[in-house]
């Protein structure tokens, strides 16, 4: 159903020449589309979840050791492979890379129809705040249909490609409410649901080793990248977590996880 499915014979490969883990491939046909490089220090809620090494997904920084990524980067992996490099504006260098001390994924996540797609991780240790790295706050209302909004990540640059960019990219894209993602200007149709919010603009959109990243409009995380039909197809909008609707079960999760 998804357009991930037909990619995973074509395992994106990463920078190093490592071959993106089958456990965390993202839903999303993977990378940011038509964006631009960009600095860690004008998005420094971003981390790279890495596993064994590799860049996986992207993540944004909830507080000194929690971090808000998506439920299905987290399938069929346990926390002592996992790391989370914050504070560089490459994935593979640079910054603090810290190891994953536990986590947990909503309760509620299904992987076929991708409702509540939101987990949380806990750092074994504290990340230090600075111009490079700090938290962001979770929204707690969702933006109005069309408001300006922007996703990062280290996520293939088309859809398809082979390889991950090392240096962070963002794109400039528009909300598209839940309401008006399910209705027949677009293609999905029933398949977006209530725990969902959409991101669209033409050429643009996130990819494969963005999933988990931060869809930010407002100053707030309003989005965690999830899924979607392809890379910036015309008429499918990215799909992303909508953090509003999934706030309160973040902030309860932090504190136990």
């Amino acid at each position: 159903m998804f357009k991930f499915v037909v990619l995973l014979s074509a395992v994106a490969v990463c920078a190093l020449g490592a071959a993106v883990p089958e456990g965390m491939l993202p839903q999303l046909d993977g990378r940011i589309v038509g964006g631009v490089s960009t600095s860690i220090s004008s998005y420094p809620w971003q981390i790279s979840l890495q596993r064994s090494g590799s860049h996986s997904c992207g993540g944004s920084v909830y507080s000194a050791n929690i971090i808000v990524t998506a439920a299905h980067c987290l399938q069929s992996v346990s926390a002592s492979v996992l790391k989370v490099r914050a504070g560089s504006t490459y994935w593979n260098s640079g910054g603090s890379l810290v190891a994953v001390a536990a986590f947990k994924n909503h309760e509620g996540y299904n992987a076929r129809t991708m409702v509540n797609d939101i987990a949380v991780i806990r750092l074994s240790s504290s990340l230090s705040f600075g111009s490079t790295i700090k938290a962001i706050g979770l929204a707690s209302k969702a933006p109005a249909n069309g408001a300006a909004a922007v996703v990062s990540g280290w996520g293939t640059k088309s859809s398809g490609a082979s390889s991950l960019p090392t240096t962070l990219q963002y794109v400039d894209v528009n909300i598209v409410s839940q309401s008006e993602c399910s209705s027949s200007a677009y293609g999905y149709g029933s398949e977006i649901r209530s725990t969902m919010i959409c991101a669209y603009a033409v050429g643009k959109d996130s990819c494969q080793g963005d999933s988990g990243g931060p869809l930010v409009s407002g100053g707030v995380l309003v989005g965690v990248v999830s899924w979607g039909y392809g890379c910036a197809f015309a008429n499918y909008p990215g799909v992303y977590a909508d953090v509003a609707t999934l706030r309160s079960w973040v902030v309860a999760t932090a504190k136990t996880v």
